[in-house]
């Protein structure tokens, strides 16, 4: 990268001379070499006749980079440029050589910081940095899999190779706000975005392959300990305090500790704020509380919709937590108006709403890490229940759900690591009118190994299935290789 960021800087370097020349008066550069360039008093050209002319072409001659030297009259800042290509080790000079430094100092000094200026803006390039207050980071997956469905309706018995190619923005204008902007694209269709069954991956972005903006919000400070968060296109969860599982999961399901009734939620409109408990102790316990509104609706202009509006679909989500960074409780309620469905990790008739109905779900989350990797997992545990009004005949009243994930880090070797869960997704415990949910008895689970290739490619083998996941029909089994690019 040295080598590419001398090839660029060089010829650029000595591309300015034209235009520097041409419009000496109009120099513009930065403080460091102002008073480098009041010393240059003198623009015109330097003829056959000076002294200068005659030493700088003798230079250029002994030291072989006499190639592209003026014939002719030259400007300054061209016998700058051509003493300063020439001269590479300056503290060895004749006394002619040191006379020539000193006649073109001034010009010297200007080339020199628009050198500098362009291997730093290069620098800014090559971290990611490509403008002042942004950088930007990425990740590209390849998912190749294969899902059996006992399903007659829908048997499928295709391997099938999918991706997805995600960019992350993310700007600070005080160094201590943000900007994020999520650019996402994906051909991932049939069973790896289906979320009835449970198949719907982490990895996955359904469509035709376009990019568009996946997620937006700017996030900033209020004093030490408060967090605000406001955006048009953004979901609940990430405006906490801190997750509510460590478990890092292949399919979605079983993110968040159940990716159910409670911290479900849809990239919409929304704001919230996360306060947390400032301690001396890092690793002291602590307590923090987080709300986060959203609205389904909240881009629609229709009739009492919109952000506000009283038909609209939203949702107002609490959390309440205590814990240290190897451990942590909390409890969450939402509060979700106007037939608001989630279905990542529920069944059929543990997700129907009427359009009419409000609902109350409650999610309790717990958490567990060793203080070593290796051999112990990490833990977590989640439970959904709800409650919902106005359900209407034949959709359920109330809801309930669970998960259990284990998680190795640097398991077998450092950088690698495993994961399983298990769980039952959010059915119907009770249906108004009578009846019963199908998949009430309904199974999920996943497992996993990741292979860290190197600091930018991981590989992850993955094996799931389920019983009943979705309408008490269907059996799932399938595996997926997952390969993720990090850059």
């Amino acid at each position: 990268m040295k080598l590419f960021r001398q090839m660029l800087v060089a010829p650029a370097a000595l591309g300015l001379m034209a235009p520097l020349a041409a419009n000496a008066a109009e120099l513009n550069t930065n403080s460091n070499f102002s008073a480098a360039t009041a010393e240059v008093q003198n623009f015109s050209d330097i003829h056959p006749s000076d002294w200068a002319f005659q030493a700088i072409t003798d230079l250029a001659e002994r030291n072989g980079c006499s190639v592209g030297a003026p014939k002719a009259s030259m400007t300054r800042y061209e016998a700058a440029a051509l003493l300063n290509k020439c001269l590479g080790d300056v503290s060895q000079v004749t006394e002619e050589e040191s006379r020539l430094l000193n006649e073109f100092a001034p010009e010297l000094a200007v080339i020199q910081g628009r050198v500098e200026g362009l291997e730093s803006r290069l620098s800014e390039f090559e971290a990611g940095q490509f403008s002042s207050t942004t950088t930007m980071n990425g990740k590209a997956a390849f998912i190749t899999g294969y899902v059996d469905n006992d399903d007659a309706t829908e048997e499928s018995d295709s391997i099938t190779m999918e991706y997805m190619y995600q960019l992350n923005m993310n700007t600070s204008f005080t160094g201590e706000d943000l900007l994020y902007t999520r650019i996402k694209a994906g051909n991932v269709g049939d069973h790896f975005g289906d979320k009835g069954q449970g198949t719907y991956l982490s990895a996955t972005k359904t469509g035709t392959g376009s990019l568009g903006v996946d997620k937006i919000w700017y996030q900033f400070p209020v004093g030490d300990s408060l967090q605000v968060w406001v955006g048009p296109r953004i979901e609940n969860y990430y405006m906490l305090a801190s997750a509510p599982s460590i478990y890092r999961p292949v399919t979605k399901q079983f993110a968040l500790g159940g990716n159910g009734v409670v911290y479900g939620s849809s990239t919409s409109p929304g704001l919230g704020a996360a306060w947390t408990q400032s301690v001396e102790d890092p690793s002291s316990p602590r307590w923090a509380f987080s709300a986060a509104y959203t609205a389904k609706d909240g881009a629609s202009s229709s009739d009492d919709e919109g952000l506000f509006g009283q038909d609209g679909r939203s949702a107002l989500l609490t959390k309440l937590e205590f814990g240290a960074p190897r451990w942590q409780v909390s409890a969450a309620a939402a509060f979700k108006d106007n037939g608001w469905e989630d279905s990542y990790f529920t069944t059929s008739a543990g997700k129907e709403r009427a359009s009419d109905s409000s609902e109350t779900a409650v999610g309790l989350r717990a958490y567990w890490k060793p203080e070593t990797t290796g051999g112990i997992p990490s833990v977590q545990v989640g439970y959904d229940f709800s409650n919902i009004d106005d359900a209407g005949t034949g959709n359920a009243d109330e809801t309930s759900g669970w998960m259990v994930g284990l998680g190795w880090s640097d398991l077998f070797i450092d950088g690698n690591r495993a994961g399983i869960a298990l769980g039952s997704r959010v059915s119907a415990n009770s249906i108004v009118g009578g009846g019963d949910d199908p998949a009430d008895d309904n199974t999920v689970w996943e497992a996993y190994y990741s292979f860290k290739i190197n600091d930018g490619v991981t590989v992850t083998p993955a094996i799931f299935g389920g019983e009943d996941t979705y309408d008490g029909t269907e059996d799932i089994s399938g595996a997926v290789i997952l390969t993720e690019f990090r850059f």
